[in-house]
């Protein structure tokens, strides 16, 4: 038994550089991330291509489908996260998930020209991202100290992020070696994603550490994750913040009418803002980690938005070339500096046997807010017009900065003694 300077019982000490190693249950993950990536990039690269120029969709029809493939993971990762914290086993929900999203490539390749078919593989697929994705982080949150939770989903969402790159050219190469035969993109996306589950079930741990594992009964009360101050500040200014966020699309629009870019190059815009997220993933992860102790994870969040601020700036000013790298440069910085970073600034506040269903609820409430946000300025841009809404979102985020600021927790949040229970 080890003593902490107050005389109560603590750890024993590390050995020197425990700290710098990432736990090997995160980067099995980023590996399985990796790979589902690469299956799910291949699908959502052709996917125009196949449902507009191979089916003859209409724009209304492929806007319908798009729809769907983009916002049904919103309330099923309730769900998920639910499911995972009942009994601990954040591992079988994730890779039921995981599993969901893989078999819905042969639902693609047996659709034809159904649109319903198409329309359920879709949602499918979506359904298997919600429910996987926040037993997913509750696993890398658990397996190894909290004071290196920003560098281990750095290093996960680095290599996520890394199969997303790698995921249109993957597929590009296969229309390339088949003379366009989508239904061998679908049959490859299929086996790398049904590799990605085996990833899963062969070197990710079941109970990363002792905290995942199931509570012993008779357990303390539960209570809901809401009821809690520090989690409740973390979600409101998430909220507060994902509702001026206009949404990278639109940004990537702004781009191409302010140099009259042709159309084709939109599908090259993305890949420069995730090659500079892959950059500095990591490097953003383990500086907040540096000063957790005095709210660098806090600092973090709010300065990636001031980056996203930055952007709505440069596309306020005539664009050049310049503007394009500046913009997506600082759109890359602001995910290094929030996405993972939530979620290591949440998790502490979260009791081990509900942080599956605590970040749920985290994550739901940013991707309605983003939602909500996208569409507000859809509807400005539409009323007012481009430059007007423009103002509108850049000042409206100002203010969510200014507010923000002072709703998150001044210090470092920690979980409170009792177990939640997800709402």
């Amino acid at each position: 038994m080890y003593l902490a300077a107050n005389g109560r019982p603590d750890a024993p000490p590390r050995p020197a550089g425990a700290r710098r190693r990432v736990p090997a249950a995160v980067l099995a993950l980023g590996a399985v991330s990796l790979v589902t990536d690469i299956s799910s990039e291949m699908i959502t690269a052709v996917l125009p291509l196949y449902l507009v120029l191979g089916l003859g969709l209409t724009p209304l029809q492929f806007g319908f489908l798009d729809g769907l493939f983009n916002g049904a993971t919103a309330l099923v990762r309730l769900l998920g996260g639910r499911l995972a914290d009942r009994r601990g086993h954040h591992k079988r929900v994730a890779g039921a998930g995981y599993l969901l999203s893989a078999l819905s490539r042969i639902g693609l390749l047996l659709a034809g020209g159904a649109t319903g078919a198409i329309a359920a593989a879709l949602a499918a697929d979506r359904l298997g991202k919600g429910i996987r994705t926040a037993p997913r982080d509750a696993l890398i949150s658990l397996s190894g100290p909290p004071e290196s939770l920003g560098r281990s989903f750095g290093v996960h969402r680095a290599m996520d992020t890394t199969g997303a790159l790698l995921g249109p050219l993957a597929a590009f190469a296969v229309l390339w070696a088949t003379a366009d035969a989508y239904d061998a993109v679908f049959a490859v996306s299929f086996c790398t994603g049904l590799l990605g589950v085996l990833l899963l079930v062969a070197y990710v741990p079941a109970a990363p550490g002792p905290a995942a594992a199931p509570p012993a009964r008779p357990h303390p009360p539960r209570r809901s994750v809401l009821r809690d101050p520090a989690f409740r500040r973390v979600l409101c200014a998430s909220a507060l913040l994902g509702a001026t966020t206009i949404g990278d699309a639109f940004l990537y629009l702004l781009l191409l009418r302010g140099l009259d870019l042709p159309p084709a190059l939109f599908t090259l815009l993305p890949l420069g803002a995730a090659a500079v997220y892959l950059l500095l993933a990591v490097p953003v992860g383990r500086l907040a980690d540096r000063t957790a102790d005095r709210t660098g994870r806090r600092t973090a969040f709010l300065l990636g938005h001031c980056a996203l601020l930055g952007a709505y700036a440069l596309l306020l000013a005539p664009v050049s070339p310049p503007t394009v790298v500046g913009v997506l440069a600082l759109l890359g910085l602001f995910y290094a500096a929030t996405d993972g970073v939530l979620m290591a600034l949440a998790a502490p506040a979260l009791p081990e046997t509900g942080r599956a269903g605590g970040l749920a609820v985290l994550q739901t409430g940013q991707a309605l807010a983003r939602l909500l946000g996208a569409a507000g300025f859809g509807a400005a841009w539409t009323l007012w017009g481009q430059r007007p809404a423009l103002w509108a979102a850049a000042l409206a985020l100002a203010g969510a900065l200014a507010a923000a600021s002072r709703i998150l927790p001044a210090a470092p949040p920690t979980a409170p003694t009792a177990a939640p229970e997800a709402p």
